[in-house]
């Protein structure tokens, strides 16, 4: 069994007097893909945003590969190899599907603006073009970002997170408004990216047909504390997932 690269450890999310999530622990193991699901509300979108940096649990501990990264400022986690995409999507939406992607390949590192000001390189370009024709937006290189739906809007965030070449990638909702060839092609592509390079990939996820066909493992949520975890197969299976899914008593149908 692969160690975990992420180790999340009874964090505690408070919001005034709210708490969003509560004790949760989880690992996310090298080279596979872990799904975070639950209803709307259970705290997974908190979860990302504690390890993309962009909140601190109230209590807990969050290590990669070893490291304590609570106290990392969220500009300098891309530099760990932790890359994601948001639920309300971050692009720039008058700049063309290239040069999105090419935002990527800088934004990790010193003197983003001055590089952007020359021309790539050869081997930058090679790579923008590699990573936009892997997500299926060939067609639709030049095309500017607010010009595309919904869906594709997702897949031209997911080639920008590819172009910090992550070790770490952070996915929330990555099927939204995908059309379910889109999602198919979604389900090879996230397969390939944990099994041939090696990326891990934490996701959450509401399309339950791609979760179900892609996950390793499993962590399921709901009012922010775990409730179940383990296989697709188990998960599916668990009385307190099916109640927190279908409503009371649909476990015991």
């Amino acid at each position: 069994m692969t160690a975990p690269l992420l180790e999340v450890r009874g964090i505690t999310v408070t919001f005034g007097g709210l708490t969003a999530v509560n004790d949760l622990s989880f690992d996310v193991r090298q080279g596979t893909i872990h799904a975070l699901i639950g209803p709307n509300g259970a705290g997974k979108s908190t979860v990302f945003n504690c390890i993309s940096r962009y909140y601190r649990p109230a209590r807990g501990s969050i290590v990669l590969d070893g490291q304590d990264i609570l106290g990392i400022r969220a500009d300098r986690m891309a530099r760990l190899g932790v890359a994601r995409t948001f639920q309300n999507l971050e692009l720039f939406g008058e700049l063309s599907v290239y040069e999105n992607v090419l935002l990527g390949c800088y934004s990790h590192s010193a003197g983003t603006l001055a590089r952007l000001l020359r021309r790539p390189d050869a081997q930058t370009r090679d790579l923008v073009d590699s990573l936009i024709e892997r997500v299926g937006l060939a067609k639709e290189r030049e095309t500017r970002a607010r010009e595309l739906d919904f869906g594709r809007q997702k897949l031209l965030e997911l080639a920008r997170a590819l172009a910090l070449k992550p070790r770490l990638l952070l996915l929330d909702e990555p099927a939204a408004g995908l059309r379910n060839r889109d999602i198919e092609s979604l389900d090879r592509l996230l397969t390939e990216l944990a099994g041939r390079d090696g990326i891990t990939v934490l996701l959450v996820e509401h399309v339950m047909q791609l979760v179900m066909s892609i996950s390793d493992r499993i962590t399921v949520m709901s009012f922010g504390q775990k409730i179940a975890e383990g296989s697709a197969q188990e998960v599916s299976r668990d009385p307190a997932v099916i109640e927190a899914y279908l409503g009371k008593g649909a476990a015991g149908a």
